[in-house]
């Protein structure tokens, strides 16, 4: 059990928590068609755009309605009409985000309500699903916004079936800590049990780093809004991710779908209930394609497992991704010896960690120093710094990695992701040796805080 440790610093000097405003815009980013845009200063859009920009390394339509001085006393919603109007007479959307940040939610307006008069003065947005969500910077983090944005969507798209017969398909809810690879590697796997899937949000269609044929404003492709109409009529809903549970049953609620909460599909254990899902769904057996991959999956497992035993391992990211990947090295034989998160998440508690600290990147590095060092840090790109500082290798995860081509196409999901992260991870440790305590040399005047 591990003790969930929030210092509620004053001041992050090297943060790991990205805002919720960005997480629902890259929510977006997955639906068909699509144009976020940020209710806010332009400063807060052109952030969260480099950041998505240098990550995805694509061009990504996102807006905003720049709100100033005399916006932010007086009320910004006559922009927020404007903006909306530009964006469908230029880019013609199929689906507008707006998404609040901490200036207009600090102010205090009810941009739900002001939404429903626009579109009744506005005939021309009829077409068009506006999907608004309250997402500040002050509450959470990457996973929030996400979390929120998937459950607005579903708010305002899914609609009841009614007497429908239900299609032989799943619904499929990805967390934010997965990537587009990880995204298509459960299509494929979905697709071997001979089911259809609906996937909300599908960054695997629209960030997975293709070239356009033609110039398009809006999102490169994602879940169309007819799709997220048809949920409804699904078996069943899979989510991955403890983020993504409210989403789930805001889908359950709204059109009677159940369904079934998977904390990561990383590992064995983990993707063995995913196939046991499957099967009982579809009615058939685990494919013979996915018991060969489990069965690769067992032996890079044995082959791997003399280079993770007795190994440290110290994670800095999400709690999803922290979750997912501390669970992974422990079940090889390594120890935690470092964990920082970006938010308190209970069942962070049974990590097989001492403690989890609700912290930045400069928490990771003095956790580091107070255990004695450590022999591979997981971070995003953000991580560098503290790694060459411990002179300790960094393996890069989660969100953004901006020093390395491919993040989006990574996988990690699935028995072949497991496999593969498993080999990665092995490969690393397998290029150093066993650290020793860091000497005073490594920590350049750095020393450790006292423990919380």
């Amino acid at each position: 059990m591990a003790l969930i440790v929030d210092h509620k610093k004053p001041l992050s000097t090297c943060p790991l928590k990205v805002s919720a405003p960005l997480g629902a815009a890259l929510a977006f980013m997955g639906m068909k068609g699509c144009l976020p845009m940020f209710h806010g200063s332009q400063g807060c859009t052109a952030f969260a755009l480099v950041m998505m920009v240098r990550h995805f390394r694509e061009a990504i339509p996102l807006q905003t309605t720049a709100m100033n001085e005399i916006s932010t006393i007086l009320g910004g919603m006559d922009q927020v009409e404007e903006g909306l109007l530009n964006i469908a007479s230029r880019a013609k959307p199929e689906i507008i985000g707006l998404i609040s940040t901490a200036l207009t939610e600090t102010r205090g307006e009810d941009m739900s309500g002001e939404l429903k008069q626009i579109r009744a003065r506005n005939k021309e947005l009829n077409d068009i699903a506006v999907v608004d969500v309250s997402a500040p910077d002050f509450a959470g983090s990457l996973e929030t916004g996400w979390g929120k944005a998937v459950a607005a969507i579903i708010r305002a798209l899914a609609v009841p079936t009614g007497g429908l017969a239900k299609l032989h398909q799943v619904n499929l809810l990805p967390g934010c800590h997965m990537t587009p690879g990880d995204i298509e590697a459960l299509k494929d796997i979905i697709a071997d049990f001979g089911l259809d899937v609906i996937v909300l949000p599908d960054l695997s269609d629209s960030l997975d780093g293709h070239v356009a044929d033609s110039y398009v404003p809006t999102t490169l492709g994602g879940t169309p809004v007819a799709k997220v109409r048809e949920m409804g009529r699904s078996k069943l809903t899979i989510a991955i991710g403890e983020h993504m549970r409210v989403s789930a049953r805001t889908l359950q609620e709204k059109t009677g779908v159940p369904f079934v909460l998977f904390d990561r599909v990383t590992g064995l254990e983990a993707v063995d209930r995913l196939m046991v899902c499957l099967s009982t769904v579809a009615e058939i057996p685990v494919p013979a394609r996915q018991r060969r991959a489990r069965s690769q999956l067992v032996d890079a497992m044995l082959d791997g497992h003399f280079y993770f035993g007795g190994r440290s391992f110290a994670i800095a990211a999400e709690p999803a991704l922290l979750w997912s990947m501390g669970k992974l090295v422990a079940d090889m034989g390594a120890t935690i010896a470092a964990a920082v998160t970006t938010q308190a998440v209970p069942h962070l508690a049974e990590l097989p960690a001492e403690r989890v600290i609700i912290g930045d990147f400069e928490d990771l590095e003095d956790q580091i120093l107070e255990a004695g060092g450590c022999d591979l840090i997981i971070a995003n790109s953000n991580g560098r710094q503290a790694a060459s500082r411990l002179s300790t290798p960094l393996y890069r995860a989660g969100f953004p990695v901006f020093d390395r081509l491919g993040p989006a196409h990574e996988v990690n999901a699935g028995y072949r992701g497991t496999r593969d992260l498993i080999t990665r991870l092995g490969n690393i440790l397998m290029e150093c040796p066993n650290h020793g305590p860091i000497s005073a040399e490594h920590t350049h005047g750095h020393t450790p805080a006292a423990a919380g």
